[in-house]
């Protein structure tokens, strides 16, 4: 029997794992979280989903900071990682990179544009994600309180000015790597889906004017894997 990783032991004290020779994912329904499981389902990689519920600050537990020190979701341990040891990970982007290098899906085969999809996972990281956040944040939670619209309005003018890069890199494509469905799409669309559904700042940020966005967004909802991706875990 295999041993078990040091981060496993200690993380499994809390999250018990049903089916150990799964790959374990600790998350929670939001965009960032949803990325990993409606890759998982995308890919039909055996799994099993533990909630980290953020009501009662799992996240700040010593279990979860076993596994992620900086306390955010997704993160997942493989049991059949590099060399078939278990592979804790943290990191949305990376964890998108690795289950797609591990099973040779959801990227293109050709290496340059395979660099060409690690760079627009990396612009949904750096740059759409934290903006959007941003804006739920000024718009839909405490900081709409606040008088001063300054900061709101910096955050929508940098989502509308991303949304506009969006727009007009998906014109004549039907994914952000044009016919290749990949972690691109993964990454970017559920935070798009937040920006003008659950923050409702779809006016706000002009939603309207980017079709090509719109477009590909209502293709990607429309995909059964994503439908059951973004309800986990429950």
């Amino acid at each position: 029997m295999q041993a078990l990783h040091p981060v496993q032991a200690v993380i499994q004290t809390k999250w018990p794992a049903r089916h150990p020779d799964r790959l374990q994912l600790y998350s929670l329904a939001t965009p960032n979280g949803v990325k990993v499981s409606i890759a998982l389902e995308e890919l039909g990689l055996p799994y099993e989903a533990h909630r980290v519920s953020f009501d009662s600050n799992d996240q700040l537990s010593p279990e979860f900071l076993a596994l992620n020190p900086n306390n955010k979701i997704p993160a997942i341990i493989d049991p059949h990682g590099p060399g078939g040891q278990p592979l804790p990970l943290f990191e949305s982007g990376a964890i998108l990179w690795y289950l797609a290098e591990k099973t040779g899906r959801l990227l293109p085969a050709d290496p340059a544009r395979r660099l060409e999809t690690l760079q627009w996972l990396m612009f949904q990281m750096g740059g759409v994600g934290p903006m959007f956040g941003q804006v739920g944040f000024f718009h839909k939670f405490a900081g709409r309180e606040y008088e001063d619209k300054r900061p709101r309005d910096r955050y929508v003018a940098e989502s509308r000015r991303l949304l506009a890069v969006l727009d007009k890199h998906l014109a004549g494509k039907a994914w952000m790597m044009g016919d290749d469905y990949t972690v691109a799409d993964i990454a970017t669309f559920p935070w798009v889906r937040n920006l003008v559904g659950f923050y409702g700042a779809g006016e706000l940020v002009g939603f309207a004017d980017f079709s090509h966005v719109q477009r590909v967004l209502e293709a990607f909802l429309a995909r059964p894997a994503v439908q059951r991706g973004l309800t986990i875990p429950a």
